[in-house]
């Protein structure tokens, strides 16, 4: 097989699906993603059967368990991928929306309204259920997508475009709005990464290496998502036990995601009596602990923690702490080490919040609550496509809105400049 001519096709295809997207009605759309849900349901078994495959090979891979996790699918998490289908159905058209329109002096009237980007490519690892969200976040924003996932999941992916794309076509979607690369070569991420003839706009998911990689190498726009080097602060007035709850969460819920915690810091005036306790339900839970020297001096067991610790994106049941004088050196700590993903203090005095949120610079900063929270999902989105950790066009979570762009239009009655 001819790699590149191979990925040029799919290119060319939902270039011209695009075309069709672009003024596709929202009934059409939203009929393609209900038909979409219910074949997911319709064959679970098929799915699960490609997953077994994909997971049988992790193991032999030794992939971490926390990869393995991302990985595996089960009858919940297909129907939840439904669920999520549904949801965006459910949501606004953001195609067409005027966002703003207004009156010249010589008597233009001049609007601004949302529009589709055209063909998104989306790389991503071993995360199936990002197939699903992807397309319909895109079919729903009126654009065609290239789906890239990584080897690890290479049957599950196959199997489930096979199935979401039949049943958007049989809705009356164009042929190639929804296509997959089902080569693991890794030569088709190079020639998407420089197929701007086709592609409008690339979203890395996954880990550090993918992300740094397809910014640096792509000629294609890039928006760059994913990397949580997240963190939760303990301010001096913190309530303890709920604190003890948003960093046993934010670590333990599912430690292989973006926007779980990966370093705690702890006001001095409250580490002692926080420590103790908090790290031996987080020990029992399985984390190892790794901390700086006062915190060794409150929780002996814990280990060295290192420079690289603070710096790491551990995506695993491992933990750093930090004891810190203030609030400033808690933010200057952020500042170093973060990633600009999300971040969290747990504190009951209003002005320290105000302050952390004023001064922290991240997608998304928390006050009192957890990390996880980071979530198209959760923040009503219905689905997300990655969080966008850069400050152009979108950051964040990013839902329907973040997949459109904006045109102007002009309506005039004869003038001449």
């Amino acid at each position: 097989m001819d790699i590149y001519s191979y990925v040029e096709e799919k290119g060319y295809l939902a270039k011209k699906a695009s075309k069709e997207l672009n003024n596709m009605q929202t009934n059409i759309k939203n009929k393609a993603l209900i038909n979409m849900a219910q074949a997911l349901k319709n064959n679970i078994d098929k799915i699960l059967t490609a997953n077994e495959l994909d997971m049988a090979e992790g193991k032999n891979k030794n992939l971490s368990s926390s990869l393995l996790d991302r990985l595996l699918l089960n009858e919940k998490r297909i129907n939840d991928m439904a669920e999520g289908l549904l949801q965006v159905a459910a949501l606004p058209d953001p195609v067409g929306e005027i966002l703003r329109m207004w009156k010249r002096p010589n008597g233009l009237q001049i609007g601004q309204i949302r529009v589709p980007i055209g063909v998104i490519g989306i790389i991503y690892e071993a995360r199936p259920n990002v197939t699903v969200d992807a397309a319909a976040l895109c079919i729903k924003s009126g654009n065609a997508v290239i789906l890239r996932g990584g080897s690890e999941a290479i049957n599950s992916n196959k199997a489930i475009t096979d199935i979401i794309s039949s049943a958007a076509f049989e809705a009356g979607l164009p042929k190639g709005c929804i296509q997959l690369i089902e080569t693991t070569d890794r030569e088709a991420t190079r020639i998407m990464m420089k197929m701007n003839k086709y592609l409008d706009l690339l979203i890395p998911r996954g880990g550090a290496g993918l992300i740094k990689t397809v910014i640096e190498n792509s000629t294609v726009p890039v928006i760059e998502t994913g990397v949580g080097n997240c963190h939760v602060y303990i301010d001096n007035e913190a309530d303890i036990k709920m604190a003890e709850d948003i960093v046993i969460n934010a670590k333990t819920q599912r430690p292989g995601v973006c926007n779980a915690m990966e370093t705690l810091l702890v006001h001095k005036d409250i580490a002692d009596k926080i420590l103790p306790d908090l790290c031996k339900k987080l020990n029992s839970l399985g984390v190892e602990i790794r901390g700086c020297k006062k915190t060794k001096e409150i929780v002996p067991y814990a280990l060295e923690a290192t420079e690289e610790d603070y710096f790491t994106e551990f995506l695993d049941l491992i933990l750093a702490i930090k004891v810190v004088d203030s609030l400033d050196e808690a933010i200057e700590h952020i500042y170093k080490y973060g990633t600009k993903h999300s971040e969290a203090i747990v504190t009951k005095n209003y002005f320290n919040a105000q302050s952390f949120l004023k001064e922290v610079d991240a997608a998304a900063v928390y006050v009192n609550a957890s990390t996880r929270f980071t979530d198209g999902y959760e923040f009503g989105f219905g689905a997300e496509i990655g969080i966008s950790t850069q400050k152009m066009h979108a950051r964040g979570p990013m839902g329907l809105n973040e997949l459109t762009t904006t045109k102007y239009i002009i309506y005039g009655d004869g003038q001449i400049r």
